[in-house]
């Protein structure tokens, strides 16, 4: 059976063949109409490129969770942190007796930012520590009976500091309190403050934040996934529900 190229050839129609690709479409229906085998033929609908490289990494998120919204973007994220710097820097005159510590893992990237806007703004270094603390988390899962400080690397003498602890989200209040019982074990700050991103409520204990980005009513169902760039490769504030 003659091929397209032939039956073309026939009406008159000349095929640049030499030194130039022939369309996909037709080699491989030239190849099955001349029944010779498609075994070495590239599979139709493979992909032109390996686009592994474009795929970002993405948290896993639990089975029996149902993203609900979409609570803050890249941007909004970013003029909240923004708005956040300057409270801050108002409510303490400035940062010459500031200090900053991060709750592990994402109070940690939050507290770098604020840190390093605030030294742009006031043109002097404030430094940044960590905390990382076993969660007991009624939102993700239990993982002991209260929360328990693994790890302290403050960095920086706190004594005498205006000292602001950091997290992505506030719920009970539990992590807080073992944040704060940390920080006095390292020294004795002049004052601890609480900034955190989101405020979702159900607090068990009398703590509450002095700097806040955003209050979020919430159910005990619903929970709050706050994903940065530096953990998550991705920037955003989700609402997520369990379905049990």
């Amino acid at each position: 059976m003659p091929t397209s190229i032939q039956r073309s050839q026939k009406r008159g129609i000349r095929w640049p063949t030499h030194g130039m690709l022939l369309p996909r479409t037709f080699l491989i229906r030239d190849e099955l109409r001349s029944g010779r085998s498609s075994a070495t033929l590239p599979r139709i609908g493979s992909p032109a490129y390996d686009a592994a490289f474009m795929t970002a990494k993405i948290s896993p998120r639990p089975l029996g969770l149902r993203e609900k919204a979409q609570l803050m973007s890249a941007s909004e994220i970013e003029r909240t942190l923004v708005r956040l710097v300057h409270e801050i820097i108002e409510k303490n005159n400035g940062a010459a007796e500031l200090g900053l510590v991060g709750i592990r893992r994402r109070g940690v990237p939050l507290a770098q930012r604020l840190g390093q806007m605030i030294a742009r703004i006031e043109k002097t270094p404030v430094p940044v520590g960590t905390l990382d603390i076993t969660l007991y988390r009624d939102d993700l899962s239990t993982l002991g009976p209260k929360p328990v400080v693994q790890k302290t690397e403050i960095g920086f003498p706190i004594t005498g500091k205006n000292v602001i602890l950091v997290d992505d989200v506030l719920y009970t209040g539990r992590t807080i309190r073992a944040a704060m019982d940390a920080l006095f074990r390292e020294g004795r700050p002049k004052q601890v403050q609480l900034c955190v991103l989101i405020d979702r409520g159900h607090r068990e204990l009398p703590i509450e934040a002095g700097f806040i980005g955003r209050k979020v009513q919430t159910s005990d169902r619903e929970i709050i996934e706050v994903k940065l760039r530096e953990v998550d490769d991705m920037e955003k504030v989700l609402l997520v529900e369990r379905q049990d």
